[in-house]
């Protein structure tokens, strides 16, 4: 039996529907949009289509993939874990860090699988990063800074926070441990529409000392996708947009002297990290495994995200 059915086709649900085909795991797709779902039929004619999602879940099928609006990731998670359904949500998990906590949960206590779609997590360049930095090669970690910017949609029912931070939040989280957050500060620019910030910077403290800066902007000039981790002994540096992972043996001595022994870029996995992300969802269907980017992760994500808002007065 195929385990999985993706509900939504539309601009990121159609590469889960071709990801999890191709893994040969599709068993349907629920699509509301009359154009879409005749589309999907016509590319997928062995695929069950829905156009009710309540039908979807009636399906003696085990596990639902939301691809939906973030503002429905809630009642439609919920409605899939009561239905013993296990659960792919995409980022960000909920709107509510209480929705969130509620979604988590009910997982753990129902012994079902719940994954956020934290795509960043299973892109092979952070896992070459997450493991280095557990090495303890680079040394302590003491500061993590991303930025994700581009001339890009302007949403009107979300700011750019909410848009594009899920990834990077993930990724701070991730290559420092998931520590606890301590102090979270925020500013935003809504330059195109009232209230709808188009700018953010974040500052995020944690409880064991390390820090974090985030930028995020759709109404920026450059490309830009980019983690730098500074910490004791190494700096590194991934270029998203090349793909490319540069160590920087370089740093400050005891006597605060700039120390500078060179650089070298590490050779990474070219896998796309939306296979490897559908792959690990079907491991854990079959083990029961916890999911690297299980509902708690998601919590933590959507708890610095409300806070951040929270700091930008909204």
């Amino acid at each position: 039996m195929k385990p999985v059915i993706v509900v939504g086709a539309g601009n990121w649900g159609k590469n889960l529907v071709d990801n999890f085909y191709i893994l040969g795991a599709l068993a349907g797709v629920v699509e509301v949009n009359p154009e879409l779902r005749q589309g999907v039929s016509a590319t997928y004619s062995d695929v069950i289509t829905y156009s009710d999602y309540q039908d979807a879940l009636a399906a003696d099928v085990p596990a639902v993939v939301l691809a939906t609006p973030a503002a429905m990731h809630y009642p439609m998670a919920l409605a899939a874990l009561e239905a013993g359904k296990d659960v792919f949500v995409e980022k960000p998990m909920c709107l509510q860090a209480e929705e969130a906590r509620q979604l988590a949960e009910y997982a753990d206590q129902h012994e079902r699988i719940l994954m956020v779609g934290h795509l960043l997590l299973y892109q092979p360049a952070i896992a070459w990063m997450r493991d280095y930095l557990a090495s303890g090669k680079a040394g302590e970690v003491l500061h993590v800074a991303t930025q994700r910017a581009k001339l890009g949609k302007v949403r009107t029912e979300e700011n750019v926070w909410w848009s594009f931070a899920p990834h990077d939040i993930s990724v701070v989280l991730d290559l420092l441990g998931n520590p606890p957050v301590k102090t979270v500060q925020a500013n935003g620019h809504g330059m195109l529409q009232p209230k709808i910030e188009d700018n953010v910077h974040v500052d995020l403290e944690f409880e064991l000392g390390q820090t974090a800066h985030i930028h995020c902007s759709w109404y920026w000039p450059l490309l830009q996708r980019m983690t730098v981790v500074i910490a004791s002994k190494q700096m590194l540096v991934y270029d998203e947009v090349l793909q490319t992972v540069t160590v920087y043996d370089k740093g400050v001595d005891d006597q605060l002297r700039n120390r500078d022994q060179g650089n070298w870029c590490v050779q990474v996995a070219t896998s796309e990290p939306l296979k490897i992300e559908c792959e690990h969802f079907l491991h854990c269907l079959k083990t029961r495994e916890r999911p690297r980017s299980d509902g708690w992760n998601g919590v933590a994500v959507v708890e610095i995200l409300a806070k951040a808002q929270e700091a930008m007065g909204g």
